[in-house]
C-alpha cells in the first residue's frame, strides 16, 4: 500500500503545531518553507485537515493554523482518513466473476478470499493508526530525535508563530 505524499506533510504539519504556545498560529507558507515544499501543495492539505477538523485556520493578519484540538486527541487515523479519504485502500471489483471462465452469480455466494484478507489488513492497519496519538509522535520526536533537529524545529516555530490577541487586548 502506498500513501499519498500528502500524509506525510499533513501529519509532519500537525506535529509542528503542536508546539504552537497557547492559541498562537503558524502560517502555511511558512510550513511549507520548513519542509521544502509548495505553498498551493500544503494548502490543499491543510485545507483537508481543517475540513475533518484537525486543523483549525484562523483568518486575517495574525492568522493561520493551529490544533483544532489537543495533540493527545488526534490520532493518525485522523490525519490519513482526513488526506486519503475512508475508502479502503483495497476495493474489490469482483474479478473473479468476469473473466473468460466466470460462472453464474450463485457460484459466487462466498465473499473473495483476497477481499476478505485486504480488509482484514487495512483493520489491522486502521487499529494501529487509530491507537497512535499525535502526542505520541511529539514526544517521540523530542525524546530520540537529535537535539539539534528538535532545537531548530523549535526554533523555526518560536520564529514563525504569530500569537493571537486575547479579547481584552483585541478591544484595549
Amino acid at each position: 500500500m502506498k500513501l499519498g505524499d500528502g500524509v506525510e506533510a499533513a501529519i509532519h504539519c500537525a506535529a509542528m503545531l503542536a508546539g504552537i504556545d497557547g492559541d498562537g498560529t503558524l502560517p502555511g507558507n511558512a510550513m511549507a518553507e520548513a519542509f521544502g515544499l509548495s505553498p498551493s501543495y500544503l494548502l490543499k492539505h491543510l485545507k483537508a485537515l481543517t475540513a475533518a477538523k484537525v486543523l483549525e485556520s484562523v483568518p486575517g493578519p495574525n492568522g493561520g493554523y493551529r490544533l483544532a484540538r489537543s495533540a493527545d486527541k488526534i490520532t493518525l487515523l485522523d490525519i490519513v482518513l482526513a488526506i486519503e479519504g475512508r475508502e479502503p485502500a483495497f476495493r474489490c471489483g469482483e474479478i473473479r466473476q468476469k473473466g473468460s471462465y466466470a460462472l453464474e452469480p450463485s457460484a459466487y455466494v462466498k465473499p473473495c478470499g483476497i477481499n476478505v484478507a485486504m480488509l482484514k489488513a487495512e483493520r489491522a492497519y486502521r487499529t494501529a493508526l487509530g491507537e497512535t496519538r499525535l502526542s505520541d509522535i511529539v514526544a517521540d520526536f523530542t525524546t530520540n530525535t537529535d537535539q539539534r533537529i528538535v532545537a531548530a524545529s523549535c526554533a523555526f516555530v518560536a520564529l514563525n508563530q504569530r500569537p493571537q490577541k486575547s479579547k481584552t487586548q483585541a478591544r484595549g
